[in-house]
């Protein structure tokens, strides 16, 4: 009986050192991705504000 409990507390704690996951793949990927939001940002930024202030324009009637 005590070699069945000291199989499963093994089996357990091997469990739970498993599903701690990969810290430095989840932060590589965290990078990657505001990275990317930078790029996107800094290239699609000014074409947004132009189109942003195109319609206030249009909404406030000095752009007809």
């Amino acid at each position: 009986m005590l070699r069945l409990v000291a199989r499963l507390h093994v089996a357990v704690d091997d469990l739970a050192d498993d599903e701690r996951g990969d810290v430095p793949g989840w932060v590589l990927i965290t990078l990657m991705t505001a990275g990317l939001v930078v790029v996107i940002w800094a290239v699609a930024g000014p074409a947004l504000a132009d189109l942003f202030d195109q319609a206030l324009q249009r909404v406030s009637g000095s752009g007809l």
